[in-house]
């Protein structure tokens, strides 16, 4: 049946699976929570939202705390999706560039603008505060400018005259591209890899079952429109929401699909990697940051502590956000000292609230036994390291973590602490001071340190000598995206919002332009005019 058919009150925000341009249920459901009425009563509200997805309670307009719901996708949805897509990537990657690129991001921008308010309400249902939706909806507007289209443009295609014949080097699309979106950032992420669909690909998303609303409003709302616009055939965009393995087991076993973009942990990930290289599809992975910032003595401080703070925000749940300081040892103590000051000012809050920064964190156990790892260790605790509740009161049975700062000395041994080796995803920020046991410290041996991270997405430096900044831009291989002097998790065109090596990216990781990571390099050449063949040119 269509969603039409069962539609709920206006007020509820409702989406079937979307496949080939229709929306599709089987009258099974999975209800959004409003993350305002989880924090202020999660048993009620999360016992309602169990008892709705179980089907033990219908939907009524007058229950509170529930803002939407989405299909519960099956099987055979995935597999007409996957085909859906497939009928739609054979028509779709003989569109003109024009249409792909310069049209589509055209449209997209306008479609953002125009819908940002509604954009922001739905990343506020995924429980993100308002500060950081507004850098989430940045990064997707970065996406759009001339200078992004200019960038997708040079590197989809390149032409050249020989004589009278015409010389292309052009990237092709893969064909159908399987998304999976992250829990933490799941309407971003999607609408990110949905721009893919530049390259001439089709796609299909599963969205998590934990928070989905964002990702089917996003595709059905913003980007079908723009697809249609634009002349794409139905099909281009399809989403379901699934349970993963299920939906991983028929993306490998399809003959039809060609990559699959993995956004998640590492373990998950890399094993995925290795089951697309043995099926033979292409992987592409979005997998943990654990970001490095190198303050050199020669920095301006009070801006470098104002970017380190960005490691709180969302709690530290993101992946590209500052987890780890290498402070030189002139400056360390009065850039503690700032990071310190600073973070016990920053708002816990509901995420509606503006100039709240930290979201709610699931497992207080973990980060427990990662700050415990770190003092066990030798580091120093300077600030936080308790739960709070949404109001700022100390309790242990909180929702919240305090922005904790700890100091760790010595940078040659300080990876036997979990939290600088590791991603910890909590608002966790250690502070390496090198002392003595480092010998001499050089621009060098931070080179030497971020390179030898075990993760690679992105990494900033902060300082004031344009030979310091040479050397560690000429020499930092380990990373997708480098910053100096500005904001570690700012967006800025034509640079990439996402993608990085090591274990960020797995064995094939690199800068995250979707529309380059779903298509391959082909070469063309073309004579107008027969002439006979020639299997060599004479060269002058």
């Amino acid at each position: 049946m269509t969603i039409s058919d069962t539609a709920p009150a206006a007020t509820l925000v409702s989406y079937g699976s979307y496949i080939g341009g229709e929306q599709v249920t089987d009258d099974r459901w999975i209800y959004v929570a409003d993350p305002r009425a989880v924090l202020e009563d999660s048993f009620a509200t999360l016992t309602l939202k169990r008892r709705l997805d179980s089907g033990e309670q219908q939907y009524s307009p007058d229950m509170t705390g529930i803002v939407g719901r989405v299909a519960v996708g099956t099987d055979a949805q995935m597999r007409a999706a996957i085909a859906a897509a497939a009928r739609a990537a054979k028509v779709w990657r003989a569109a003109p560039l024009q249409v792909r690129v310069d049209d589509f991001l055209a449209h997209l921008g306008a479609q953002i603008l125009g819908q940002r308010e509604k954009i922001e309400q739905m990343a506020l249902y995924e429980g993100h505060p308002r500060e950081l939706v507004k850098w989430e909806v940045s990064g997707w507007l970065a996406t759009t400018t001339p200078q992004s289209r200019d960038f997708y443009r040079s590197q989809l295609w390149y032409e050249t005259f020989d004589g009278d014949s015409r010389r292309i080097v052009r990237r092709c699309a893969d064909g159908v591209v399987c998304i999976n979106p992250p829990a933490n950032a799941p309407m971003s992420s999607a609408m990110l890899a949905a721009t893919s669909v530049m390259a001439g690909n089709a796609v299909v998303i599963r969205a998590p079952r934990s928070v989905p609303l964002g990702v089917f409003y996003s595709m059905i709302e913003i980007i079908a429109p723009v697809l249609e616009a634009v002349g794409a055939p139905v099909g281009t965009i399809n989403v379901v929401c699934s349970e993963p393995a299920p939906a991983f087991e028929q993306w490998l076993d399809s003959p039809l699909v060609n990559d699959i973009m993995y956004f998640g942990a590492v373990e998950p990930g890399l094993e995925i990697e290795r089951q697309c290289v043995a099926a033979g599809k292409k992987p592409i992975l979005e997998l943990a940051g654990n970001d490095v910032v190198v303050v050199w003595s020669d920095a301006n401080l009070d801006y470098a502590s104002d970017a380190l703070l960005e490691a709180f925000f969302g709690s530290g749940q993101l992946c590209m956000i500052p987890n780890l300081v290498v402070a030189h040892p002139d400056i360390a103590d009065d850039l503690i000292a700032l990071v310190i000051a600073k973070a016990a000012a920053i708002r816990i809050g509901y995420p509606d609230e503006d100039g709240v920064l930290l979201s709610p964190v699931l497992r207080h156990d973990k980060f427990h036994s990662v700050l415990g790892d770190a003092l066990d260790n030798g580091a120093q605790l300077l600030a936080g390291g308790g739960s709070v509740h949404v109001d700022g009161s100390p309790s242990e049975t909180g929702m919240f973590l305090q922005p904790t700062v700890i100091r760790v000395d010595g940078l040659k041994n300080s990876r036997r602490v979990k939290a600088v080796e590791h991603e910890t995803f909590f608002p966790l920020l250690p502070i390496v001071v090198p002392d003595g046991s480092d010998g001499d410290f050089t621009v060098s041996t931070v080179v030497d340190f971020v390179n030898t991270n075990l993760y690679g997405l992105r990494n900033s430096l902060w300082s004031s000598s344009a030979t310091i900044i040479d050397t560690y831009v000429a020499n930092v291989t380990n990373t997708g995206i480098i910053k100096v002097n500005e904001s570690h998790i700012a967006f800025g065109a034509p640079l990439p919002t996402h993608g990085g090596t090591a274990l960020t990216g797995g064995a094939f990781g690199e800068a995250n332009y979707p529309a380059l990571r779903t298509s391959h390099i082909q070469g063309v050449a073309i004579s107008y005019t027969p002439h006979p063949p020639r299997h060599y040119k004479e060269q002058s």
